[in-house]
């Protein structure tokens, strides 16, 4: 096999762009052979009448369907962008010039991989700018999409008019700025502590065919600390782990929210959340003054309830342990236990709720014990 077969065969099966060090290393020929393979194909395919041809993008080759082409393709393209990187894409060319700092506060740090991906597809490219960098499209954004020229004001007024087409301002808000938030219906009175109104509910750790569909399209995903791995099989877009099992817990998720989601958290909704969650904590840790009994946590997770309520801890204390029976590593972790403390999967209600069912569990039982 020639270089010239090898290049064309790897632009074929890459559909995207393809470095010029990728071509080297595939040919295991030098820089100027390789280089003159490339013109050879280009001119090539130039003077064939072919509906492809080869773009030069800079050192990066693209093999694509030719712009007057593109339209007449859109229905047989394959959809290579999720709706996540997508967005990401629209935000970049509507922005433009867009600071990638400015992207990354906006999108969130998932959106680091997205802007990868559109670069090495040949979307987006990227210069230095101060301590950041300057990210903007590319003449192959504008052939792709079935734009005359990637000229931004064109673009930009492109995407408005295709935004307005199919949908109203929300729609536009979504697709040049706002996020798309998934959440596990455990966490869906966090989304109402904070505020946050536009999200959807779904089983990320479990999802059915029609879940995955929609948490692909999401931006974010509030999920159970522990759960990142298993829901990144499912999801495109940033998973935020959150923690419920102790009063501070919950305040620290809605402070993660307010600081991943800022245009979603209504600040009155939250700070009131925060006022109530504090004020039914000083409620339990005042009753627990009293408390003369020692305990023995179990787990770290009895362990952190234990320490809030500042009860004394001992080797041949009472020993309190988490409902759930088996531990992942096997050891029965209630063996012995004289008090057991509800975990998520055997109590109801919403996150305060939840944490109050704990603390209670071992104020009522140790009060029991007292006779």
């Amino acid at each position: 096999m020639s270089e010239l077969e090898i290049i064309e065969a790897a632009l074929f099966a890459a559909g995207r762009a393809v470095s010029l060090e990728k071509l080297m290393k595939i040919t295991g020929k030098p820089k100027k052979a390789v280089l003159s393979a490339v013109q050879k194909l280009t001119e090539a395919y130039s003077s064939r009448g072919s509906g492809i041809e080869i773009l030069d993008l800079g050192e990066r080759y693209v093999m694509q369907v030719k712009p007057e082409y593109s339209e007449l393709m859109r229905e047989v393209a394959p959809k290579e962008l999720s709706a996540p990187k997508l967005r990401t894409l629209s935000m970049i060319a509507y922005h433009q010039p867009l600071l990638q700092s400015d992207l990354i506060d906006m999108r969130g740090s998932g959106a680091y991989d997205h802007i990868k991906d559109l670069i090495e597809r040949g979307f987006v490219e990227s210069v230095p700018c101060g301590r950041s960098r300057q990210l903007s499209t590319t003449p192959l954004f504008a052939d792709y999409f079935g734009l005359k020229r990637n000229d931004p004001k064109a673009i930009k007024e492109k995407i408005l008019d295709l935004l307005r087409s199919q949908a109203g301002q929300s729609e536009i808000n979504l697709w040049i700025g706002k996020k798309t938030i998934a959440v596990t219906p455990m966490y869906e009175s966090l989304m109402s502590m904070c505020g946050i109104r536009e999200y959807f509910v779904a089983n990320a750790y479990s999802p059915s065919k029609e879940e995955i569909s929609r948490l692909l399209e999401a931006d974010v995903v509030v999920v159970s600390a522990g759960y990142a791995d298993t829901v990144r099989q499912y999801c495109d877009g940033e998973v935020l782990e959150m923690h419920s099992t102790t009063f501070e817990d919950l305040i620290e998720s809605i402070a993660l929210l307010a600081e991943e989601l800022p245009d979603d958290v209504d600040s009155k909704t939250m700070e009131k959340s925060i006022k109530k969650i504090r004020e039914t904590r000083e409620r339990y840790v005042s009753a627990a003054v009293l408390i003369e009994k020692k305990v023995k946590p179990a787990t770290e997770m009895v362990s952190r309830i234990v320490n809030d309520l500042s009860l004394g801890i001992s080797a041949d204390g009472v020993l309190i342990a988490p409902d759930y029976g088996t531990s992942k590593s096997g050891v029965k972790i209630e063996k012995g236990a004289q008090i057991l403390i509800p975990t998520h999967r055997s109590v109801k209600g919403d996150l305060l709720q939840r944490v109050c069912a704990k603390y209670d569990s071992i104020l009522e039982g140790l009060e029991k014990l007292k006779d």
